[in-house]
């Protein structure tokens, strides 16, 4: 008997100290700004080194997506299928810019790797990612989580896609993006 209370003991304090490891925080997801609401700023380096902001898509709809981590399987997937669908994307009248934690330098090999012809964002301060509420951490380490947020000319965010499908994403917005254009004033 006095076994298994150490054992349910012992699993109580694994329980109790892993979780925090986990943790996606919720207040987070809270702050995650919604359709409707102007979009946050930030003032991020490219993958060559040049500042951007919002303020350079002002009267344009941009498609700011969050990504993980360069070089990854699902990461790669995301990147690709925007890069083969960049011309229709701007054909539409957006721009495409992408964000995760990792740096400058890894930003620019990745985009040379696979040949990515719009700007990929170092958010290595994670400011972005938490004002935009996708800071994710994992046993320790931190990750943007996969989400998207179409952004209109305005700067308002018209449409935010959580959990996104790396290979289907890119789609998703060209659909919501002629809909989205056709019941604009």
């Amino acid at each position: 008997m006095r076994r298994l209370s150490l054992l349910f003991a012992l699993t109580l304090l694994c329980g109790l100290f892993a979780a925090p490891a986990f943790s996606n925080s919720a207040t987070a997801a809270d702050a995650m700004p919604q359709a409707g609401t102007t979009a946050p700023t930030f003032r991020l380096q490219d993958q060559n080194g040049h500042w951007r902001s919002p303020a350079d898509y002002q009267g344009h709809w941009l498609v700011l997506y969050f990504y993980p981590k360069d070089f990854t399987p699902g990461c790669t997937t995301e990147v690709c299928t925007f890069r083969d669908d960049v011309a229709k994307l701007r054909q539409a009248g957006a721009s495409v810019v992408g964000v995760s934690l990792d740096d400058v330098k890894s930003h620019a090999d990745f985009a040379a790797k696979y040949h990515v012809p719009f700007p990929l964002l170092a958010d290595s301060d994670r400011k972005t990612a938490t004002e935009y509420g996708v800071l994710g951490s994992m046993v320790g380490m931190h990750y943007a989580k996969r989400t998207t947020f179409l952004i209109d000319p305005q700067g308002k965010i018209a449409k935010v896609y959580v959990d996104v499908d790396p290979k289907a994403n890119s789609s998703q917005v060209l659909t919501d993006l002629a809909t989205l254009k056709k019941a604009a004033p």
